[in-house]
């Protein structure tokens, strides 16, 4: 198991990052938010996740360890593999996702791409009482619309891919007509960043 990784990033993409370990570039899948915080050419250390399959073997990075260990506990909830733990970390804060399962508060789960009513009922009740308390809980945000999950998510990629706010504003505004009920993160950061590069 790989804990964590720690080198120079060498290359950052729509939804992962190079790092290089040991004269070795390892890609990590991270989430925008995770993207945003890197740099090209900056030492980053980021907890990682390896998720062993078959045909692959896929090493997700993450902000800090908190995110970290609730993404491993998301999947041992059934029908929750590693996307959708991923998607699940990326639209909502570990505390954020805490309150909502200890809530049974199916409206803030439903918000996540890829999962319904009955998906989340199984994930609270499969996780309920293993997922933790939720530190000085002040006020909750309350569910984010689709809408606002991928503006965020677009805007903070394209941020830490090193376009201005200002140009990542103008860029997901430019691409907002093709969000449509269940946007596609990734396509639609795609669609901004050739925005970007015509502009």
């Amino acid at each position: 198991m790989i804990a964590f990784v720690r080198g120079p990033v060498a290359a950052i993409t729509v939804s992962s990052a190079v790092v290089e370990v040991g004269g070795v570039g390892l890609e990590l899948q991270c989430t925008p938010a995770t993207l945003a915080t890197l740099r090209v050419g900056q030492v980053a250390t980021l907890p990682t996740s390896m998720v062993v399959r078959e045909d692959s073997l896929t090493v997700f990075g993450f902000t800090d360890e908190d995110e970290k260990s609730l993404f491993e506990m998301l999947q041992t909830a059934s029908g929750v593999g590693p996307k959708l733990a991923q998607a699940m970390v990326a639209v909502l804060s570990p505390d954020r996702l805490r309150q909502a399962i200890a809530d049974e508060d199916f409206k803030t789960l439903t918000a996540v791409p890829g999962i319904g009513q009955k998906g989340a009922q199984r994930i609270v009740l499969e996780l309920r009482d293993r997922i933790g308390v939720v530190p000085g809980t002040t006020g909750a945000p309350g569910v984010r619309t689709a809408a606002a999950v991928w503006r965020d998510q677009v805007h903070q990629g394209l941020v830490g891919l090193g376009w201005s706010a200002r140009d990542a504003d103008r860029a997901v505004d430019a691409v907002a007509d093709q969000a449509g009920d269940q946007p596609d993160v990734g396509a639609l950061l795609r669609a901004a960043l050739r925005t970007l590069s015509k502009a």
